[in-house]
């Protein structure tokens, strides 16, 4: 096939749900041995449009033409045999079984019930050499890897069923700069084995870094289709948020630091002294205030998420104290912190936040359902009245707080997540990724929201892999690197993204 001719036509789409119409007569083309990027705000439609491609939803109108051919798939597994493979940002492959059992899932070498052990793992090999990967232990338990080589893996494994398009859906929102400059280039190199690659993230950079053309949706409608070279990223922004003027304005108010907290003056909401966990993180001492943004930077493993979780009390500590109002406290679980008003949203809002089985308005009163106790049920009226309001204070867009909130996007599910604890009307408030895989306006909504929730004295703990998202919302910054808190800085006009990161190379050296 020729290199300008599409291996894959999308035309007319239309997909509805019950009260909303996710996709209205999109258009979509990819080249084989391109980069295209999807773009537009959470809810645009751009997951819509992969579950239609690949079967998890039927198409309502439109057609879908594979190489030329009108194709129609019942499911991901149809769609993969014609060569078209999905990788997501949760890597659905199973963490208990090896490298090469995972790539091979379903379609093990051998005449079943025997499986031909050393064909899998020779052919498992071969295929992450191609991917510059050949040292990797196939026997390898997948768990004991990153979540970058477990993403390597995913690919192999679209790779062995000779992927002619390639689906990555938000592939580097858990990957360090190191781990996503070895993701670019194995793209490049199926790029240039003429794979089609369909490239999903919010992050622009990376966007402007690695594709070739773009697709913008916006509300479920094809804005365009665009060379990346000729749609600057500000123009890029206006697109998907669909107010030119306002997107330029958003980005220099969200380039504003906030104003500084005078700490001193502030009530000390929660207290580390020495607080560490053998294995974990390192005594630190940390102070959190009232009216306070508290930010954490460093690596991918510095241990961020630790300190979370120990001033939540998921973790136990074995070193150290913590005091809140000045009053040493001992947080024998989540439970006891609920009881002192501490909220915690997690990084993995999927596995660890939301019950994606259960409905927007159950998963919203969930925390404070499990503070009153299940002997007390709030009434439903009261529910109803407490969704609502969060609804509107969050711009959660939905059709029906009855539907399952699986359904809802990724941002979307986020703001939920902060629905559930802001109703609580906690003391600290504690976000990890609060933004990771959302887009630029859900991502400027919860980072305003945060600002005014600290204006009107709420204590925040804000983690983020972003260091400009850090600087641009937190008072403080505690910088961590190898499970130590190496040093705290105060946001002041000369620190910058690049001082912040010495700090973090250089291990919080003077």
């Amino acid at each position: 096939m020729s290199r300008h001719e599409p291996v894959l036509t999308m035309s007319g789409i239309r997909k509805a749900f019950p009260g909303v119409v996710a996709l209205d007569g999109v258009d979509f083309r990819l080249l084989p041995g391109e980069v295209h990027a999807l773009m537009g705000e959470n809810g645009a439609g751009k997951s819509t449009l992969i579950k239609v491609l690949t079967g998890v939803y039927d198409v309502d109108d439109g057609r879908i033409e594979l190489e030329g051919r009108p194709v129609r798939f019942s499911g991901p597994g149809q769609a993969q045999q014609c060569g078209i493979s999905t990788v997501y940002q949760e890597v659905n492959l199973c963490p208990n079984l090896s490298i090469a059992e995972n790539i091979f899932i379903g379609r093990q070498p051998g005449t079943r019930p025997l499986v031909r052990w050393s064909a899998m793992r020779r052919r498992a090999t071969e295929l992450l050499e191609r991917l510059h990967l050949g040292d990797l232990d196939v026997n390898a338990a997948l768990g004991s890897c990153s979540i970058a080589i477990q993403q390597m893996v995913a690919i192999a494994r679209a790779l062995d069923v000779d992927a002619r398009v390639l689906i990555l859906d938000e592939p580097t929102s858990s990957l360090d700069a190191a781990e996503v400059a070895e993701l670019f280039r194995v793209i490049r190199q199926l790029k240039t084995d003429g794979v089609a690659v369909l490239f999903v993230s919010h992050f622009l950079d990376q966007v402007y870094e690695i594709a070739d053309r773009m697709t913008v949706l916006r509300n479920g409608k094809l804005i365009g289709e665009y060379p990346v070279a000729e749609l600057p990223p500000v123009a890029l922004v206006g697109k998907m948020l669909g107010r030119e003027r306002e997107a330029l304005e958003e980005l220099q108010e969200l380039s504003v630091r906030p104003d500084g907290a005078d700490g001193e003056n502030r009530e000390a909401v929660l207290a580390a002294e020495g607080l560490g966990r053998t294995g974990a993180i390192e005594p630190f001492d940390l102070t959190v205030h009232s009216g306070e943004v508290v930010g954490l930077a460093g690596l991918l493993g510095s241990g961020r998420t630790e300190i979370a979780r120990l001033f939540f009390g998921a973790d136990r500590p074995d070193r150290g104290r913590l005091r809140m109002d000045d009053q040493a406290v001992t947080l024998h679980g989540p439970r006891d912190a609920m009881a002192r008003r501490i909220a915690f949203c997690p990084e993995d809002r999927r596995n660890d936040g939301l019950i994606e089985d259960l409905t927007v308005r159950e998963n919203i009163i969930l925390a404070l359902q499990a503070a009153r106790g299940w002997a007390r049920p709030l009434p439903r009226r009261r529910q109803d009245e407490l969704v609502q309001e969060y609804v509107d204070l969050l711009g959660i867009r939905l059709a029906d707080p009855e539907r399952p909130v699986r359904e809802l996007s990724g941002g979307n599910q986020q703001k939920v997540l902060l629905a559930r604890w802001l109703i609580t009307r906690p003391r600290l408030l504690i976000v990890d990724e609060p933004t990771r895989g959302i887009d630029v306006g859900a991502k400027a909504e919860i980072q305003r929201l945060l600002t005014r929730l600290a204006l009107e004295g709420m204590a925040v703990l804000f983690i983020s892999a972003e260091l400009e998202e850090v600087l641009r919302l937190s008072h403080r910054i505690a910088v961590l690197r190898d499970h130590r808190v190496v040093r705290q800085l105060e946001n002041q006009e000369g620190l910058t993204v690049d001082s912040l990161t010495q700090v973090i190379a250089d291990g919080g050296a003077a």
